[in-house]
């Protein structure tokens, strides 16, 4: 859906509360403690919980964002298939409740003198669901078919620490070269070409997990599929319901079957926001993906002991398309588009829920790494717009020739506001005209790969293991995962040697250098990091906050509701917030309809007022505080 952008629209700062509040039936208008609520925890001496508080259905259901493209560990892309993923299958390696990387499939490993050389020993206790034994011939061939170009996989990038990964991933070798080798039935070699401090915590990734070979080998590219999926994971897949559900069931074959409690869990793809939290509300998900950024002071007001906010591992940002026009070769239009944007106002006004602002790619806080900072993050924001104003003018565009541009981002209401502040500040601070372009997830990524009419997308990255190599490396020249640059702005080279580096001072310098050459270039609009924001049934327990935000279901459980007590006199019900009525509208052209955009008949009366309040909501907050701000600096406050 294309969205055309309101020049004047004057809304009342309370229309957003309008849009948040949903139906008034709900509970949200009852008293906190009136609610269903889970009786107290009781564990026993070995830490797990008391049998007499479980509730009798172990059923969890949980938000997960977009479809997942597939559940080929090898090919799959994306947090929401990684989040179902780690649940079916199971690596050498796996992460505690709290992102610890701990002992998975393999019971133990020891790894040389020379940090390149790690030996797993496999337990000799596990087993396939289908009642295979769980051999180390299994991760060799997982590997193997992982690396193989013809498998095509784009997270297959991961595995170049291995040995002859490079080549292998080339062609230039066949996939048995790569560096792994088989001691024996239940143990297994891996060699690095040098020091790799992440290679355990990357081995929790789906790309190194094992698949059975004789499940591949029988239905071909069909062996993810229900009723055909053989896993080593604490759960098997049972049903996939494309755009409705997919169910996952207990897997009574994994080795610590008797600890997981949960029977089953539902992955539900919902990516309208608003319908998560209405879907909470009602009793139909436990756990939430997200939630929407102009609800957050509502949910901390009816929701405090749900609403759950923890650092992750992320950073959000835009890119430019490279290969085409405008901006091939125009690094002063790519500037000034940078530092027109005002990211304070963003964490501010429009995500809400204490996100960083950042100039950079690499978050803060990872293993002691201090990320690159460009000159201007120093800056005031009055001083960035005077330097994007002259940089703009330089690039050949004025208030007479405007630039037009599309913003391009994949269906989510959080990336519907961003985009539209953004839009509304380069229009502001130098005259650009944006339009939106909003596009289910796959549609999405496929344009964004082949750079054909995409111009500035909306991208993003979550650390698959816990170190700053994890965001420098996929802006590797052609690297096939991400596609986010088609320009090799120098940083193979320092990348191939932070590879290779033993010594971490000198490893963190050169990944430092790394960040400082692709920033320099202006390959993309850093925005802010990220934080995870969801609602958690106060039921659900067994799992903890963790920066890497990955939480296996083994280790969840639910409670049983509390006994009611006697009944009392009606307490004293919370009012319902007052809702103001929606103020005129200056009106607005027509947006244009482009082939992925969604009928108006299937947009709902509210979601179509959330686009139009939200923009011009979005517009005034940021014209105002940029107002404000401006003020603030020229007297020196």
């Amino acid at each position: 859906m294309t969205i055309a952008l309101p020049i004047r629209i004057l809304l009342a700062s309370s229309f957003l509360l309008l849009a948040a509040c949903g139906d008034s039936g709900s509970d949200f208008s009852r008293p906190r403690e009136t609610r269903n609520q889970p009786v107290e925890l009781v564990l026993l001496e070995d830490g797990r919980p008391h049998p007499a508080v479980l509730a009798e259905e172990q059923l969890v259901r949980r938000g997960n964002g977009e479809e997942p493209q597939t559940l080929d560990p090898h090919l799959a892309e994306g947090v929401p298939s990684t989040h179902i993923l780690r649940d079916l299958f199971e690596g050498l390696t796996t992460e505690s409740p709290d992102g610890d990387v701990i002992p998975g499939a393999a019971a133990r490993w020891n790894i040389s003198r020379d940090a390149r050389t790690y030996t797993f020993y496999l337990r000799r206790d596990s087993r396939w669901s289908n009642g295979d034994p769980l051999i180390a011939e299994d991760f060799v061939y997982g590997l193997r078919r992982s690396a193989n170009p013809e498998t095509a996989s784009n997270s297959a990038v991961m595995l170049l620490p291995i040995q002859n990964a490079r080549e292998v991933l080339a062609g230039e070798l066949p996939a048995e070269e790569l560096g792994i080798s088989l001691l024996d039935e239940f143990t297994l070699q891996i060699t690095l070409t040098g020091p790799t401090p992440y290679f355990l915590g990357m081995l929790t990734h789906p790309a190194t997990y094992p698949v059975n070979r004789r499940n591949v080998e029988e239905f071909g590219d069909q062996f993810s599929r229900p009723g055909k999926l053989v896993s080593n994971g604490a759960f098997v897949l049972k049903s996939w319901k494309p755009r409705v559900s997919i169910e996952l069931e207990k897997n009574p074959l994994f080795r610590e079957a008797d600890q997981t409690l949960i029977e089953r869990v539902v992955y539900l793809p919902i990516e309208e926001l608003s319908t998560e939290v209405t879907q909470f509300r009602s009793g139909g998900l436990d756990w939430t993906n997200e939630v929407p950024n102009n609800q957050f002071k509502w949910l901390q007001r009816y929701y405090p002991d749900e609403l759950i906010i923890s650092p992750w591992m992320g950073s959000y940002f835009f890119g430019f398309n490279l290969a085409t026009e405008p901006f091939v070769e125009n690094p002063e239009l790519r500037q000034a588009l940078i530092l027109a944007i005002d990211r304070q106002v963003i964490t501010e006004k429009v995500t809400q829920f204490g996100e960083q602002p950042s100039f950079a790619l690499v978050p803060r806080g990872i293993d002691g790494y201090v990320p690159f900072s460009p000159e201007y993050a120093d800056w005031t924001q009055e001083q960035r717009n005077e330097e994007a104003r002259r940089l703009y003018e330089l690039a050949g565009y004025s208030s007479d020739e405007p630039l037009r541009v599309e913003i391009r981002y994949n269906s989510s209401e959080n990336h519907k506001k961003i985009a539209l502040a953004i839009a509304s500040m380069w229009k502001q601070v130098l005259g650009v005209n944006a339009s939106l372009v909003n596009e289910e997830f796959r549609v999405f990524l496929q344009n964004r790969a082949q750079k054909a009419i995409t111009q500035v997308f909306r991208a993003g990255w979550i650390s698959d293991y816990n170190d700053p190599y994890s965001f420098l490396e996929i802006f590797r020249t052609g690297r096939r995962r991400t596609k986010l640059s088609s320009r090799n702005c120098g940083c193979d080279a320092i990348l191939d040697e932070v590879g290779t580096e033993r010594v971490r001072a000198r490893r963190e310098r050169l990944m430092f250098e790394a960040e400082r050459v692709l920033l320099s270039d202006f390959v993309i609009i850093p925005i802010y990091t990220y934080v995870t924001k969801r609602l958690v049934d106060q039921h659900l327990r067994g799992w903890q906050n963790n920066v890497m935000d990955h939480h296996l279901t083994r280790y969840m459980f639910m409670l049983k509701t509390r006994e009611p007590e006697a009944e009392v006199p009606a307490a004293k019900v919370e009012p319902e917030p007052e809702l103001v009525p929606e103020p005129e509208l200056v009106p607005e052209p027509e947006p244009q309809q482009g082939v992925n955009d969604v009928p108006s008949s299937e947009i709902s009366d509210d979601e179509d007022m959330d686009v139009d309040g939200t923009s011009g909501e979005i517009q005034a907050e940021v014209e105002a505080e940029q107002a404000t701000r401006t003020r603030k600096e020229g007297k020196g406050l």
